[in-house]
């Protein structure tokens, strides 16, 4: 369902141009230099007066060289005065503030001639707060003097920075004063003026009016030939026309300025015009033809010393290739662009610049540094004063905070930003906050709550004419009355939608207008309506290259088969689906991938349902390892896993380059559809399938992290060893139609069964909840056997014929069922613990090479523990573990100091057991208490990341046991932290690994272990070994004994 939520809007700078011109040095007659000086500075005066002011500029340049030469300190300060004020008056661009005022004289000493002078400096630093209070300053002593001049400059430079702080009715009643004052002092420059920075200032709420006053000034600038003047006001038509969806008058428009500048050698504004330019390309989807135009303005901006328009000009090029799909190379401008800012004192740009470098971060899938950048930027905006990039600051907090699901929160920071919208009258971005804030209270569950802020940027919308949003909006109600029940509500706002997206040419949108039309007619029980709609939905997203609806899409026509029992095309069409969302998912950064796998988990298990229903149980598990093992890729993409293979490293870090790049472009082109974005993803999506298929024949170890096709079943079960049965439990839960239901794989040698049994999933979840706290909570000893005995019941007793023959029992458990020992598990009928029955061990998916290899023959063990026991990391009882299992079987260990990451690399590799009695921190979010980040091992030198583990060398390593290791205490994560380690050691050569699901008591574990490796040393293998350890405290509660589990190969 496509939903708008502009939470993710770049406040990105147009072309701000301030002129800072190279101006020749020179003197061209035989008179003194006092004489030539005063010439000059009567010469600029005149040339202001009648708006050359280019050549004002060129005039003060040559005097001001004279002055210094002649050592006039008071000429020069004079001189430097008029010069900025008249840098000021070229500002131009669609991003850029109005037009500043002219200087009233070169040689005016007076103080608020003075004042206008700071006042013009504190604008051009971004401090418009202080020069509202200096140009105030300035009117009071003009008004006091009768000096109109000065009255109409000082007011013209107030309207100016209110403006930019978005106080546009100030700013326009501010202007109305200047006008009749420019007017009654004969200046038709300063009219001009005052007529651009009116039109600047109608121009977000009242286009027309705008419009008008553009025209107005431009006849005055054409009457006096005020070139520079009619270029600026030809540069603000072109950004009307652009955000009023007009680019081919904006072009127009600026085409007319471009010659004019030409003519008249203005080389800053032609570098700011070509900026504009970029702008209106980059907007139509011609981000090539931007960025010439971009790089034709760049060494303009260079040449003319205009640090400000290098950087806005950088900072445009950046946005281009952000939205183009290469983040990184935007970061890299950002990061040149931002110390400009900081040089030239300009806050405001500043603050964009790193408001832009946190969406680089927010768009490359690190969302917490985005945050960062955002909280550095919001400060800098308040105290600014400008509204405008507050809101869209706060915006992109509040985005940042729906992605992770903290709806109130993002709540709280669309709303700070809402009012600031209003306060400036930005209609555009009133209406997206009103849509956020909606989004955000339907995905709570209250839809007419959301719909009460649709309905507010509806009319919003309307009146501004914005159609492409007026059509998501439309669509967004849609959705909330669909979620109602009210189909036919939800059918009228779909179908006023639809024709909007097809007249503003956005396919995208059409697509899944068309596919939410279709899901009304499903859910209506109009089954051939529907299909008709999601076919032709399909077809455009298949046409512009939209992979994630069009996974969306072949879910849904795969359920209409399933529903009108067309079997055969349903698992066509679903299994298409999820094939298509694992390409997906392996480009998705965290915060993505879990809103992406909760909106798109039901098309997998619809699949597997089906396929159960109609007996093809072996299809059905090859899919179901196929995701379990996604679950593990994404676990080991996510932490930047390395493998030891440097040139398979390689090809996987380009890959993942790729898979960024595509899924930014996926993005870009679901927010705004262009045929040339459209061909990119297209062929993105090409290359990076070809580099998959490239990596996964190469290195064939690496394989599965790129499979989106399910294994042969033959070829999994061939390396099962004789004796061990596979128990995977698979929920079959949340689809449309489709019973709740647990699915219990069986899994030999021989043969896969399947049996399914009803499920009430809360009732499941609860209790799976309520036992994982009840095992490690020993105030209530008995407490935990009731519950034990229900999940029994579930996971085990409908599935005991299958399994009673079994001599290892092998559990691969998904989800929260990670958190469970399943050896806990309780017969109530024989009153007897599952691991009383059988060895029991875990395996992370089922794999043709996982269990491959024969376990090794030798039996060595390298131990180190306890390596900083002086600083509050303490594992006394983890040294005294050590001591004694080392005497056990030949072995070699190091304690405290010498137990060092240098010596566990060195040594490591001549072991078949290595033993880790120290720290380990697999919470996502770290482990403050133990000063650890999180995926690491603690050594005395330095911590392990386990993303490294495949660069140790274990490929004689039989077994890797973390024995002081707290992997995952929290019940609300889907346990891939746990499976993920072992996963990590696996790929690393390990064939196995013991890993604790909470830090047990240091006796029991101690007198576990001394236990576990005396059997082993008896030839016992690893599954039987565990259990005949547990079992020797099988009398004590289970949190003393079950939290080691066996991951990988029991033999």
């Amino acid at each position: 369902m496509k939903k708008l939520i502009k939470v993710l809007t770049v406040a990105i700078a147009l072309s701000c141009i301030t002129i800072l011109p190279i101006a020749p040095i020179a003197a061209q007659t035989r008179i003194s230099p006092t004489q030539e000086l005063q010439q000059l500075l009567q010469q600029a005066v005149k040339q202001t007066e009648t708006g050359q002011l280019q050549q004002s500029l060129n005039t003060l340049q040559k005097a001001l060289v004279i002055a210094r030469q002649l050592k006039d300190k008071k000429t020069e300060l004079e001189i430097l005065q008029a010069i900025e004020l008249t840098k000021s008056v070229l500002a131009a661009g669609f991003g850029s503030t109005p037009t500043a005022p002219p200087p009233k004289t070169a040689t005016t000493s007076s103080p608020q001639s003075q004042l206008i002078a700071q006042g013009l400096e504190q604008t051009k630093q971004g401090q418009p707060n202080k020069a509202i209070a200096t140009f105030n300053q300035a009117l009071t002593l003009a008004r006091r003097s009768q000096d109109k001049e000065t009255e109409a400059t000082a007011l013209l430079g107030i309207g100016l920075n209110y403006s930019k702080i978005g106080e546009t009715q100030k700013a326009l009643d501010t202007y109305n004063q200047a006008l009749p004052v420019f007017k009654a002092t004969n200046n038709p420059s300063g009219s001009a003026t005052i007529l651009n920075n009116l039109g600047k200032a109608y121009q977000v709420n009242q286009p027309q009016k705008a419009l008008e006053l553009y025209n107005q000034s431009l006849a005055i600038s054409r009457k006096i030939s005020y070139f520079s003047q009619e270029a600026t006001t030809l540069n603000n038509v072109a950004g009307l026309y652009l955000a009023t969806g007009k680019p081919q008058q904006a072009l127009e428009s600026l085409n007319l300025a471009l010659p004019i500048l030409q003519k008249i050698g203005d080389r800053p504004k032609i570098a700011g015009t070509l900026n504009n330019l970029g702008e209106v390309y980059k907007e139509i989807g011609q981000p090539q033809k931007a960025l010439e135009l971009y790089n034709q303005a760049l060494p303009i901006f260079k040449e003319v010393g205009d640090r400000t328009g290098v950087g806005i000009t950088l900072n445009n090029i950046a946005g281009t290739y952000l939205a183009t799909g290469n983040p990184q190379k935007a970061l890299e401008l950002y990061n040149q662009a931002l110390p400009i800012f900081k040089a030239v004192s300009n806050r405001t740009q500043e603050a964009t610049t790193i408001n832009n470098i946190g969406e680089v971060y927010n768009t490359i899938g690190q969302p917490q540094k985005a945050l960062e950048y955002y909280n550095q930027a919001l400060p800098i905006v308040k105290a600014a004063g400008d509204s405008r990039l507050e809101g869209t600051v706060l915006n992109n907090i509040g985005g940042f905070y729906n992605n992770i699901g903290q709806l109130q929160k993002a709540l709280d920071f669309f709303n700070q930003a809402l009012p600031l919208f209003q306060k400036v009258g930005d209609v555009a971005q009133q209406s997206s906050t009103l849509n956020n804030i909606g989004v955000a209270y339907n995905a709570l569950g209250q839809p007419e709550k959301a719909l009460t802020y649709y309905n507010q940027a509806l009319p919003i919308l309307l009146k501004a004419g914005d159609r492409p949003v007026t059509a998501t909006t439309l669509n967004n109600i849609g959705e909330v009355y669909r979620n109602l029940k009210q189909p036919q509500k939800a059918l009228e706002f779909y179908n006023q939608a639809l024709p909007i997206y097809k007249e503003v040419g956005d396919i995208s949108g059409e697509a899944v207008s068309l596919n939410n039309i279709g899901l009304v007619y499903y859910e209506s029980k109009q089954l051939k309506q529907a299909l008709t709609y999601y076919n032709q939905a399909l077809l455009i997203v298949q046409k512009i290259g939209d992979t994630r609806t069009e996974a969306a899409i072949f879910g849904n026509i795969g359920t209409v088969y399933r529903d009108t029992n067309r079997p055969v095309e349903a698992i066509k069409n679903l299994e298409k689906a999820v094939e298509l969302t694992l390409k997906i998912r392996k480009g998705l950064e965290k915060a993505n991938r879990q809103q992406f796998l909760k909106s798109s988990n039901g098309k997998g298990i619809g699949l597997i349902s089906l396929l159960i229903d109609q007996n093809q149980s072996d299809r059905a598990y090859e899919w179901v390892n196929l995701t379990t093992t996604a679950d593990l890729a994404d676990y080991s993409r996510l932490i930047d896993a390395k493998v030891a293979n440097l040139e398979a490293q390689k090809a996987i870090e380009q890959w993942n380059q790729s898979n960024r790049q595509l899924e930014t472009l996926r993005q870009q082109l679901q927010a705004k559809f262009s045929v040339e974005l459209s061909a990119q993803v297209d062929k993105m999506q090409t290359q990076v399938n070809q580099q998959a298929e490239t990596i996964a024949r190469q290195f064939p170890e690496v394989a599965e992290l790129f499979e989106f096709q399910p294994t042969d079943i033959a070829k999994l079960r061939a390396n099962i060893p004789a004796g061990t049965v596979i128990i995977q439990p698979v929920l079959l839960t949340e689809v449309s139609n489709v019973p709740d239901e647990v699915a219990l794989f069986v899994v030999t040698k021989e043969k896969v069964t399947v049996t399914k049994q009803p499920l009430d999933v809360k009732a499941f979840d609860a209790l799976v909840t309520q036992y994982r706290q009840e095992l490690t909570d020993i105030r209530f000893p008995k407490k935990f056997r009731s519950t034990s005995a229900k999940l029994y019941d579930i996971l085990i007793r409908p599935v005991e014929a299958q399994i009673a023959n079994a001599t290892q029992l092998s559990i691969i458990a998904t989800g929260k069922l990670r958190y469970i020992p399943f050896e806990t598990l309780i017969d109530s009928k024989k009153g007897k613990y599952l691991i009383e029955k059988y060895p029991i061990n875990n395996l992370t998916r089922l794999s043709s090479r996982s269990l491959q290899q024969p376990p090794s023959k030798k039996l060595n063990l390298l131990a180190l523990g306890n390596p900083s026991p002086d600083d509050g990391r303490n594992l006394a009882g983890a040294e005294a573990e050590v001591k004694s299992i080392t005497a056990l079987l030949p072995s070699e260990s190091y304690l405290r100091k010498q137990a060092t990451l240098s010596n566990f690399r060195n040594l490591a590799p001549r072991f078949s057991i290595l033993h880790l009695a120290t720290h380990g921190c697999f919470q996502p979010q770290g482990c403050a208490d133990l000063k650890m980040s999180a995926n690491t091992l603690l050594f005395s030198d330095r911590p392990l990341n386990i993303a490294d583990a495949a660069l140790l060398g274990l490929k004689n390593t039989d077994l890797v046991v973390l024995s002081a290791c707290q992997t995952a205490l929290h019940t609300s994560s889907n346990g891939e932290e746990f499976a993920g380690i072992a996963y990590l050691f696996e790929r690393a050569g390990a064939r196995s690994a013991i890993a604790s699901l909470w830090l047990a008591k240091d006796e029991e574990t101690k007198q576990l272990m001394i236990e576990f490796y005396k059997n082993l040393n008896q030839g016992k293998t690893k599954g039987e070994a565990l259990r005949l350890a547990k079992l020797s405290l099988i009398t004590k509660h289970p949190l003393y004994w079950s939290p080691f589990i066996l991951i990988g190969d029991a033999r």
